[in-house]
């Protein structure tokens, strides 16, 4: 089968993406999870774009011994001057030189005719051929060049010495079908063609980069350059996961592969979405946290009994552990009988429809519904917890040079209004500990979470809390836009929760909860 190369280019194009700005470090940790991925080539970044470029150029080729490290440079001899300086002590140096060769590009930009834009890319390759045994040149906006020029253009970084001669689509212009006759025309007209390896550089202003990549695979290309997420200038590039799933998937019909150890997939997106700040949209192929997440009814139920009804992919494949079946509004109830199983509830059918028509009226008002909240519905037997404890008033005193004082006010059943004021080491703490000054309640607290349930600075946030006494564990909610005042609720919400469970005879069959 075809091996199909990989330069990666989220270190220079990606990062090229407006707001990113990875310093060295951050580019030296990319590129080392880069290399355990299997990237035969990195594209570290721009050296003459700055002293700190070229800095972490050269750190990233001291750091990766196994891939082939790379420097971009413009087709002048102080760009080629300073990518050496980068590169020279790495294990595999290559310099990439690119200089435009559309109509538009010629005329607005470089304002040259076509015999100054071969003399200046052939004198710029040989300049650095002095230098690099490795050189990939790149027509830039090759996907609106003319074709018999692209054509002479390709000959001439041939005579002249490169390597590697990459075919830009630099706007996303092309449509398969063109991009593909480009590699096609090149692998038929270009004498010495067979002595280079052709490359795909593909952007994805009109959403077809990725099909871009494999129609030129498909008509001759030897390398696919990309990013991870496909993040980039503008709209973005190839995404490299997105090809390197599509060729091993249909491997039948591209009768080509990568090197890419796929397994490293998952944690390498997770890094670049880390360490440049751009999060993956959940739909995305491949890595978006929806790829292997089901919440049809009828989706749920065929992936219950066979799960390539609808997944053509392995999660583990990429280095994910399972599919999810995502508990909402949408799941059958199939699902949500295989769910309660794996949540250790087995329900009669009169159970099972009480408790998936409590689930269906939650699935309404809560998006996803967590195994924590079908936990919660199931130990509230379906109806409120009694309310043993009910907070009433919240104050906290808190500054950073002094010890956070925390006061509360709860009703207490039998008791009326009790409050209580306390200390501890933050104001979350030192509220729990005013809770337990009151109720004289002796709990841990086992977990405690929060998360923002609306959008906006008046978002409402819910706060998640675990509580255990005597081997008992209860879970707590509390909901408000002030996140002090929901920790209160949660932590109450639990001590309910715990005294309804203490309250019960014996030890509790979950069967008898519903």
């Amino acid at each position: 089968m075809r091996k199909i190369y990989i330069f990666d280019t989220t270190l220079r194009d990606g990062e090229q993406s407006p707001g990113v700005n990875l310093n060295t470090r951050e580019k030296v940790e990319i590129a080392l999870q880069l290399e355990k991925l299997g990237v035969d080539r990195i594209e570290a970044g721009f050296p003459a774009a700055s002293p700190g470029d070229l800095a972490a150029v050269q750190a990233v080729a001291a750091a990766v011994k196994s891939a082939t490290v790379i420097g971009l440079a413009r087709a002048v001899e102080r760009d080629i001057d300073a990518a050496w300086e980068a590169l020279k002590d790495a294990a595999d140096p290559c310099i990439h030189i690119f200089l435009a060769t559309s109509p538009i590009h010629r005329k607005h930009k470089l304002k040259m005719e076509k015999e100054q834009v071969l003399a200046t890319a052939d004198k710029a390759i040989r300049y650095a051929k002095q230098k690099f045994a490795k050189i990939e040149f790149s027509p830039e906006d090759a996907g609106r060049t003319e074709l018999d020029f692209l054509c002479e253009v390709t000959e001439m970084a041939i005579r002249a010495g490169a390597t590697v001669v990459n075919i830009p689509d630099t706007v996303g212009y092309m449509t398969p079908a063109e991009f593909g006759n480009i590699f096609k025309t090149l692998k038929e007209q270009v004498p010495g063609i067979e002595t280079i390896q052709l490359s795909a550089h593909c952007h994805d202003d009109l959403g077809m980069a990725t099909a871009n990549a494999l129609a030129a695979i498909q008509n001759g290309a030897d390398q696919i350059e990309g990013t991870i997420n496909g993040i980039g200038e503008r709209a973005g590039n190839t995404a490299i996961e997105e090809v390197a799933l599509a060729l091993e998937t249909r491997a039948a019909l591209y009768g080509a592969k990568t090197g890419l150890k796929l397994t490293e997939i998952a944690r390498t997106s997770r890094l670049v979405s880390k360490l440049t700040g751009m999060v993956v949209p959940g739909n995305k192929a491949i890595v978006g946290a929806n790829a292997f997440a089901h919440e049809s009814g009828i989706h749920q139920d065929g992936m219950l009994k066979e799960k390539t009804t609808y997944e053509i992919i392995s999660p583990e494949t990429i280095g994910i552990k399972e599919s999810k079946l995502v508990m909402g509004k949408h799941s059958g109830r199939h699902a949500f009988r295989e769910k309660l199983l794996d949540l250790g509830y087995e329900l009669e059918d009169e159970a099972l429809n009480a408790a998936f028509a409590k689930f269906k009226d939650l699935a309404d008002r809560k998006k996803n519904v967590t195994d924590e909240d079908l936990l919660a519905m199931l130990e509230e037997k379906l109806v409120d917890t009694p309310e043993v404890y009910a907070l009433e008033t919240v104050e906290v005193h808190y500054g950073n040079r002094s010890t956070p004082k925390g006061s509360v006010s709860i009703r207490v059943e039998e008791r009326g209004v009790q409050s209580g004021t306390a200390e501890g080491n933050g104001s979350v703490d030192a509220l729990f500990n005013a809770i337990d000054l009151v109720t004289g309640e002796t709990v841990e607290l086992d977990d405690y979470s929060i998360k923002s349930v609306t959008d906006g600075k008046d978002a409402l946030g819910e706060v998640h809390v675990v509580l255990l006494q005597d081997g008992v564990s209860a879970q707590g909610r509390g909901v408000s836009t002030d996140i002090l005042e929901a920790s209160a609720r949660a932590y109450v919400d639990a001590l309910n929760r715990l005294i309804e469970k203490r309250k019960a005879p014996g030890r509790r069959d979950k069967m008898s909860l519903i």
